[in-house]
């Protein structure tokens, strides 16, 4: 095997496939396969088989061979595994990537990006989220949740390029009515959109910037249009202190107290969620998930990171994230697979959690489940949404392969990933990207950048005060 090392495998077969030409079949790879269990397991020498935008089958490489197809993929050395998902970000915010450095959360809020921010254009936010989504194409994410400005752009590139993604037009209360009702338009205005492929949400900013008459504003919108919600909560630990202080509530608390864990609710980060809320987020009356992005804990020095473990067993799905590339200077979802399962062992004191193929369930299934899509995406099996990526092992740095989980989530690299396919089309082939021209995009950003970075003129979007 070209892998070097044998490594187990489930999933009964998923049968030949036949009948009209395929769109895509993938051959000669090793897949990456959930059983009942959602147990990650891989199967050798198999074949991907994509029509109309879903898997048809996961089959042997033999039974594939003579399946016509449009587009034939010879993937040998390589793995298929489900996209991976970017459950919590800012895309546009790539355009500040390293300008807020080895700053404490106050001050990197207060002196640098909120002041930036109010400088933002719909094109500044327009090449922001092409040079992002060309980063997360090259590195294998197939779906992404945003919750930032001029969303309606974001949507527009997500359509052109043909990344999967959940919108939310983020809002404070300081904005007044307007902000909360703009969110509500571009979440009903946009839902659906880019051939099913963008979801969209309601985007509070968070319970620090957002009143509690706004948040349960917020939690009666989402009942009634069936949207789901994505919020920053529970940020962090000095967060959790001052809400208690302040209010004598914890962020948890005051999302229970507003209605909003009654809701489908996405929690951004969530490192300052204590003991005491956990009752509260295994009894919610929705789908309640949390997405952590440890890169940027480790940068802020914040003393904690996401409970994942005490989630799990309140039977809150955990997703991966890398949050804006302006605190974590990277869209790199292999990073935060690696780094989520080395700070999850050192927080617990246990080398036994996270393992690597826990890992790479929080990478597929989980994360799918944080943004809603459990049922469409995150696996690869018959009649999902066809969202596959390929991994190439043949380098030194990933071999020889003993366990291929661990070389995976702890030697794969974001640029081993040679092709990516959502919906069943084809994205970067060969490290090609077939969608986006990142050139024309960095140099007109470039250009930008002196009257994007402007900080002289003392304005700020908000005032970051926990």
């Amino acid at each position: 095997m070209p892998y070097g090392g044998p490594y187990g495998g489930c999933m009964s077969d998923a049968g030949t496939p036949g009948g009209a030409p395929a769109d895509l079949v993938v051959t000669g790879c090793a897949v990456l396969v959930h059983d009942d269990a959602e147990r990650i397991g891989f199967r050798e020498d198999a074949a991907v088989v994509v029509r109309a935008g879903l898997i048809d089958a996961v089959t042997t490489a033999a039974a594939a061979r003579d399946v016509p197809a449009v587009t034939r993929i010879e993937a040998p050395g390589q793995i298929a595994l489900p996209g991976l998902i970017n459950c919590h970000t800012h895309a546009p915010m790539v355009a500040l990537r390293g300008l807020a450095e080895d700053l404490p959360t106050q001050e990197w809020f207060n002196d640098v990006v909120w002041p930036v921010e109010t400088n933002l254009t719909e094109r500044d936010v327009e090449l922001g989220a092409r040079l992002a989504c060309a980063e997360m194409i090259r590195g294998g994410v197939t779906c992404f949740a945003d919750h930032y400005f001029h969303m309606d752009t974001v949507a527009d590139v997500v359509a052109e390029c043909g990344l999967r993604a959940h919108l939310g037009q983020a809002y404070f209360s300081g904005q007044g009515p307007r902000g909360r009702e703009t969110s509500l338009e571009f979440a009903l205005r946009r839902r659906g959109t880019a051939d099913g492929r963008i979801t969209t949400a309601l985007a509070p900013h968070a319970p620090y910037t957002v009143t509690d008459a706004d948040l349960a504003a917020t939690a009666d919108l989402a009942r009634t249009h069936g949207l789901p919600v994505h919020i920053h909560a529970a940020e962090n630990r000095d967060q959790t202190a001052t809400s208690l202080a302040r209010h004598g509530r914890t962020p948890i608390e005051i999302l229970d107290r507003t209605g909003l864990l009654d809701t489908d609710l996405l929690i951004a980060h969530g490192t300052g969620i204590l003991e005491r809320d956990l009752p509260l987020l295994e009894r919610t009356g929705g789908r309640t998930a949390v997405a952590t992005a440890p890169r940027g804990y480790l940068k802020f020095a914040w003393p904690a990171t996401t409970p994942v473990r005490a989630l799990r067993a309140a039977g809150v799905p955990v997703g991966l994230a890398t949050d804006g590339a302006a605190s974590n200077n990277s869209l790199d979802v292999w990073e935060t697979m690696a780094l989520t399962s080395l700070v999850q062992k050192f927080a617990e004191g246990d080398p036994r959690w996270l393992t690597a193929r826990q890992a790479l369930h929080h990478a597929t299934s989980q994360s799918a489940r944080a943004v809603g899509l459990g049922d469409r995406i995150g696996s690869l099996a018959p009649g999902r949404r066809a969202d596959l990526v390929l991994v190439d092992l043949t380098g030194p740095h990933t071999q020889p392969v003993h366990d291929l989980a661990a070389t995976l989530v702890h030697s794969a690299r974001a640029a081993d990933v040679r092709t990516t396919v959502v919906d069943g089309r084809v994205l970067m082939r060969d490290r090609v990207l077939l969608t986006l021209d990142v050139q024309a995009v960095v140099r007109e950003l470039t250009d930008r950048l002196p009257g994007l970075t402007a900080r002289d003129h003392g304005r700020r979007i908000q005032e970051y005060d926990t």
